[in-house]
């Protein structure tokens, strides 16, 4: 436990070391309504949290994690090749795991938050681990027209990934001080655009906006909050989509469903939750909740399936969301990795996340579909 300890206070130094030296390069944006002094700041108050709190999280994250946190076989993966998505029709979307989404849209390719490594952590041989391979090789991806990007978070924003894609992608759109991190490792300044929440920027006849979240950031001990987090909705003519990024749950979904609504397809975070951190991550019902504020009419559900980040069992997102969806009426979909959803005309997909549980095992309880009134 010793040693185990001692290599994470080591991990913590180096990735503080690294982030000091990034710093240099994040702007201002003193301008922005989003910050405070030097930071970047949520529409609902966070309560301070200290040193104490941070390593009780890692001390039960260590000795109290359920041992079905992970699965204890593959997951089954749709695997995927090039001349499949090239011939994909438009409007097309495929999950490549955790917060990863691939979406063809106008002959186009447009991929959310790509993590490809093996682990959503600053070093190789140490932090959360895949539970399964993407269904198609980083290498192996058609051109991009565009990279978006909800915040800086390792699960969210991988330097190998990035530093792969800077030749080939054409855009990269993210949330403002992100584009700074991505310049430094050498995308193409003239390739990123940064935006403010309510911000826009136009791409082949098609709206990105960067909408509210209730988040934070950093990748060290002293780069909290130094860049801004979002969450995206695109809007293709008739079609509307909302990538829900990393948040906590907060009244702005209403606000985007009434100023950007309604969403054909909300692609919303339901994993990774607890109560340890109900300020920046969403219980399932809170999820829900926020598909019903954006006046969404298909919900998928996303950060889960592919990282061990919380003390929840694996399966326990896919539970909680399918029964509270059935609940109130949501129409959910739940595909696999690597299996292609219509963006018009989305179909449920099968539990099959059930092929892992052991016949004596019953489905978790279920939360409070008031989860998100009573925090």
């Amino acid at each position: 436990m010793k040693i185990v300890l001692g290599l994470l206070a080591l991990a913590i130094i180096l990735a503080t070391l690294a982030s000091r030296r990034a710093r240099a390069a994040l702007g201002g944006y003193e301008v922005s309504p989003q910050r405070g002094g030097d930071r970047f700041r949520n529409p609902r108050p966070r309560p301070p949290e200290g040193l104490g709190k941070m390593l009780r999280i890692i001390w039960n994250m260590m000795l109290y994690k359920p041992k079905d946190a992970v699965p204890d076989m593959p997951l089954p993966v749709q695997r995927l090749t090039r001349a499949q998505l090239e011939a994909a029709p438009d409007r097309s979307l495929y999950r490549l795991g955790h917060s990863t989404l691939l979406l063809k849209l106008r002959g186009g390719f447009w991929i959310t938050d790509p993590v490809f490594a093996e682990r959503a952590s600053p070093f190789s041989w140490m932090g959360p681990k895949r539970f399964h391979a993407p269904p198609i090789a980083l290498q192996d991806l058609p051109p991009l027209r565009g990279v978006v990007l909800s915040h800086d978070h390792y699960d969210h924003l991988d330097r190998g990934t990035i530093e792969f894609l800077a030749d080939r992608a054409e855009v990269f759109l993210t949330p403002l001080g992100v584009g700074d991190r991505l310049v430094s490792w050498g995308v193409d300044a003239g390739k990123v655009r940064q935006l403010d929440w309510w911000q826009e920027t136009e791409v082949d006849g098609m709206r990105f906006v960067a909408t509210p979240a209730q988040h934070f950031s950093g990748r060290g001990l002293f780069d909290g909050d130094k860049t801004l987090w979002a969450s995206w909705a695109v809007i293709d003519g008739d079609l509307r989509v909302f990538f829900s990024g990393d948040t906590g749950y907060f009244d702005g979904f209403k606000a985007i469903g009434e100023r950007l609504g309604p969403f054909d397809v909300t692609f919303i975070e339901t994993g990774a939750y607890d109560a340890q951190w109900p300020y920046v991550h969403m219980q399932p019902a809170d999820s829900v909740q926020a598909h019903l504020d954006l006046r969404g009419r298909w919900m998928m559900p996303i950060h889960n399936g592919t990282f061990d980040l919380a003390m929840h069992r694996w399966q326990d997102p896919f539970e909680q969301v399918t029964a509270l969806a059935a609940e109130r009426g949501v129409a959910l979909s739940t595909p696999r990795m690597g299996e292609r959803l219509d963006l018009a005309a989305p179909h449920a997909g099968e539990r099959w996340w059930r092929l892992f549980e052991a016949p004596a095992k019953r489905p978790a309880p279920l939360l409070s579909a008031a989860g998100h009134d009573a925090r």
